[in-house]
């Protein structure tokens, strides 16, 4: 049968953006003093609680118990805010219904009708949208609270834990030098790869693949939430919140590289290794096919697969193991900038 193909499909695609602002530093940072069971999980070991205000304690406290850390996350999204005042202001003059449709969760497109009502009070609604989330750790409870608040209450306390915790973490610190370099270095990575590639790379290891209705990913620098990438999503918008580089972080030693690169040339540094690689170049393989080829025990073919993994070299499922070209292909990249050539 012979067809003429009169439509047009487009593989699907995004395109990605970089923004950096030390006020979504400060909303990370409540996120993560709140978040109890990852707080060793952090690099950043210096809290300095002993200099937290009474006031800052209290809220802190409602932040852990109602996960409002998601709703500055949101509002900060709103706009492009400059200073402290002009996103607490922003949150000051937001109508009721408003602020409560920014503040609950974006569950997709097809989820906003019910958003809407679900900020207005209607309870059927706001059944629908938690019986909806109820797989997830925290949603439920967090639609119940944005739902049911009083909205000035809500206000008040989005207000005065930002402005308590800017006066007493960010201010002392002030860091927004690192959060520029880093983007500036990303911004120019992103202009020699293509977009999947790119957030494989910036993210440390996350593989996202294009989606329907997702047409741009937004990704924000961090230090707070080091070395962890924290997901979000928005109408038309995937956001990772992902890990600075070292390179960021220590810009006075230009000779000290990122610690990501060192692992993947010390994953490289090995006989064996560099095998594995030729071997899983060609095509996928099994534990047992590699420990064949090699001619050697899976205890060390293991052991030499763990590295090449934690490299974010090679990666596996149901016992298959295959080579993530992508990780190779950046290599050469990533050294040039270390090295500094354009």
């Amino acid at each position: 049968m012979n067809v003429i193909q009169s439509n047009y499909k487009r593989r699907e695609t995004y395109h990605v953006t970089i923004e950096h602002s030390i006020l979504f530093e400060c909303a990370l940072g409540i996120a993560a003093i709140t978040n109890k069971p990852l707080l060793d999980t952090l690099e950043k070991k210096d809290w300095p609680t002993g200099s937290f205000s009474p006031a800052l304690r209290q809220e802190l406290a409602t932040v852990e118990k109602n996960n409002t850390w998601k709703s500055l996350l949101q509002l900060l999204h709103q706009e492009s805010f400059q200073t402290l005042q002009q996103f607490t202001d922003f949150i000051d003059h937001l109508p009721e219904e408003q602020l409560k449709f920014i503040c609950l969760p974006y569950l997709g497109e097809s989820f906003q009708e019910k958003r809407a009502e679900a900020s207005k009070g209607q309870d059927q609604s706001i059944h629908y949208l938690k019986k909806e989330v109820e797989d997830h750790p925290f949603f439920a409870e967090y639609i119940s609270f944005i739902s049911s608040t009083d909205p000035i209450k809500l206000k008040t306390h989005l207000q005065t834990v930002m402005n308590e915790w800017y006066e007493a973490v960010i201010q002392p610190e002030e860091q927004t030098a690192v959060l520029e370099r880093d983007h500036r270095a990303k911004e120019k990575m992103l202009a020699n790869m293509e977009p999947e590639a790119f957030i494989e790379w910036a993210t440390g290891g996350i593989q996202y693949p294009a989606e329907p209705s997702v047409y741009r990913v937004l990704l924000i620098p961090h230090m707070t939430y080091r070395p962890w990438n924290v997901e979000a999503d928005l109408e038309g918008t995937k956001v990772f919140y992902y890990p600075v580089s070292n390179d960021s972080l220590h810009s006075n030693d230009p000779y000290t590289p990122d610690q990501f690169v060192v692992q993947k040339y010390k994953a490289l540094g090995d006989e064996v290794r560099l095998k594995i690689i030729k071997y899983l170049f060609e095509q996928e393989r099994t534990l047992q096919e590699l420990t064949g080829l090699l001619e050697m025990g899976k205890s060390t073919i293991h052991h030499h697969l763990k590295m090449l993994k934690a490299a974010r070299i090679v990666e596996s499922s149901h016992s298959t193991y295959r080579l993530k070209k992508q990780t190779i292909d950046m290599m050469g990249a990533e050294l040039e900038q270390f090295l500094g050539r354009k």
